[in-house]
């Protein structure tokens, strides 16, 4: 593409996806012309870079649609004091979009492969307040406590380890349920134990690797 087409295909992209889906905090569509998507996409996949589709990562992994990333990052509502846990690094994409609304960004990738490129590709559009780690974050990850936690991998039942990560009046971002019924949650920590659990719409991602599980009964 050349840089006519792919500043239309971005405007597109924003206009006719994001838009009409309820996105219409400002600081949010600039960001979506500010940092740049096609940077974030497998070679072999940049000509769709902009369309409304799941891009391929690996065989676990594939980059959420633009209209889902943009309202995930609405909906967190994240200020420059922010420190934020993402369980799911991918492409580095949605790390960056994250890392430009907040202080800090500490993203866990289960895949080393995966870890290693985002890191590359993040440092390389200059996100210096970021740090990825590769890891299994399917229930919670290291010591530490963060204004937001985002799962960008779908998860049968939320752990509670993510709560107790959570700082007062912190946010939760997970998509919860098995296919075909999951629901994007946002739960914010209000008083202790306290919480606002709010199902915003309805969606399917892949799971997160080792996802936990719920009890099931055999009979």
């Amino acid at each position: 593409m050349n840089a006519f087409n792919v500043e239309q295909a971005r405007f597109n992209m924003v206009e006719q996806q994001i838009r009409t889906w309820e996105v219409l905090d400002q600081h949010v569509l600039q960001l979506l012309f500010t940092v740049k998507r096609e940077e974030f996409v497998p070679p072999a996949y940049r000509n769709i870079a902009f369309a409304d589709l799941e891009i391929p990562l690996s065989k676990n992994a594939a980059m959420w649609t633009p209209k889902l990333e943009a309202r995930v990052l609405q909906e967190l509502t994240l200020g420059k004091g922010d420190e934020v846990l993402e369980i799911g690094t991918g492409s580095g994409y949605f790390t960056a979009l994250l890392a430009s609304r907040a202080a800090s960004v500490h993203s866990v990738e289960v895949d080393s492969g995966l870890a290693t490129t985002a890191a590359a590709r993040l440092a390389r559009a200059g996100f210096h307040n970021v740090r990825v780690e590769p890891g299994d974050g399917a229930r919670g990850f290291g010591d530490g406590a963060y204004d937001a936690i985002v799962l960008t991998g779908s998860t049968p039942i939320l752990p509670e380890r993510f709560f107790e990560q959570l700082k007062p009046r912190g946010r939760l971002f997970a998509i919860v349920g098995d296919a075909p019924a999951m629901k994007a949650r946002l739960v914010t920590l209000a008083a202790p134990p306290s919480r606002i659990v709010s199902d915003l719409f309805e969606t399917v991602v892949a799971p997160l690797v080792n996802a936990a599980q719920p009890t099931r009964f055999e009979f």
